[in-house]
């Protein structure tokens, strides 16, 4: 539909599509967010403590999963629970790729994040005409799915076959990490770098022509068909960049810790990302770094002090509750806020008592 003429019989330009007023927020989060990382990148192997390194290289993989639920839930308005699912999937894809050929690591990262987009792509597919709690259940029911998938064939661990798993070998199901991040700390820098890729990625399509139509989609599916927003490319198009930037996530899963199993990735764990996400914010980019220490570190902080593990439960249902009654933004809008106002008080209070001390 295009836009009505004018008086003189030429076509008035077309008004912009809506999401355009939020480039320059969403550029400058970028840069505080690229700072926070870069002092992360630094900082952290400083410590010289492996725990909390590992714990932290994990929140930051998790923290690209949650930007890539933000970007859908956020910038588009699809609920997905199926991210953890595609994370499993991604892990398992860079595992096989790993073992089965020579490519370098960063290649099997890379080609891991296409074809998890490819896959991601053709799952929602079927699911494009739904919206809200519909869609919701499906890619639940999905990630269910995989969960059950998952634990008929294992991850491979360099057997023969399709599968590539071998029940007559114990070598883990790890992918070999580059020579140039063999090390613990080499490699938390590598995901970390990742990861600010990745946030780059974001704001690079949020400021484009995509990230208008997604905003136009976001506020009324009908009004962005009625703009000439072609509905059905933009959703397949989130779709993919989510599912890659998740796909990379599993690759760089893949090479941490341990090695990856069927017990990392329960049905659950899809709800709980999604409450993370809520908490820590949609529609900021801080919101996937609050979400990623949460869904992490803070489990880690809990195990330090002796704390059972159910109390997460109840802090994720009361996080939710509170941020949906008081702060729709998340804790990466209230949080400033509040500490601001909170010194406008001091600062106030401090002034007034300066007042009542001076002579009169």
């Amino acid at each position: 539909m295009g836009a009505p003429p004018s008086s003189d019989g030429s076509r008035a330009p077309a008004r912009p599509l809506p999401g355009a007023g939020v480039e320059r927020r969403t550029v400058a989060e970028g840069a505080g967010v690229a700072v926070f990382l870069a002092l992360a990148l630094f900082g952290v192997p400083a410590l010289r403590n492996g725990y909390w390194e590992l714990v932290l290289q994990t929140s930051a993989i998790y923290t690209i999963v949650a930007l890539s639920l933000a970007l859908l839930l956020g910038r588009v308005g699809m609920i997905s629970l199926g991210q953890v699912a595609l994370l499993a999937i991604g892990g398992w894809i860079a595992l096989r790729l790993g073992f089965a050929t020579t490519m370098p690591f960063l290649v099997v990262v890379f080609v891991t994040g296409l074809i998890t987009g490819v896959l991601g792509t053709l799952i929602g597919l079927p699911a494009l005409r739904l919206s809200g709690l519909h869609l919701a259940l499906i890619t639940l029911m999905f990630a269910a799915a995989i969960t059950l998938l998952l634990e008929a064939t294992q991850f491979p661990n360099g057997g023969g076959g399709f599968l590539g798993h071998s029940v007559l070998t114990t070598a883990p199901s790890v992918l070999h990490r580059p020579g140039f991040a063999s090390d613990d700390a080499a490699y938390y820098r590598l995901v970390v770098v990742a990861t600010g890729l990745m946030f780059l990625l974001v704001v690079a399509h949020v400021r484009s022509r995509a990230g208008r139509a997604w905003a136009a989609i976001r506020q009324s599916e009908a009004a962005a068909l009625a703009a000439g927003v072609n509905v059905t490319l933009y959703k397949l198009w989130a779709l993919a960049l989510a599912s890659f930037m998740t796909g990379v996530a599993g690759g760089l899963l893949a090479a941490s810790g341990g090695g990856l199993t069927v017990y990392q990735f329960p049905t659950q764990n899809s709800i709980i990302l999604l409450a993370v996400v809520l908490m820590g914010g949609i529609f900021s980019l801080w919101g996937p770094v609050v979400a990623g220490l949460l869904f992490e570190a803070l489990p880690a902080l809990l195990r330090t002090w002796g704390l059972p593990a159910d109390l997460l439960t109840i802090l994720f249902g009361l996080g939710v509750l509170q941020v949906q009654l008081t702060a729709a933004a998340g804790l990466a809008s209230q949080v400033p806020r509040d500490l601001a106002r909170l010194a406008r008080l001091l600062g106030g209070a401090m002034g007034r008592r300066r007042g009542q001390e001076l002579p009169g």
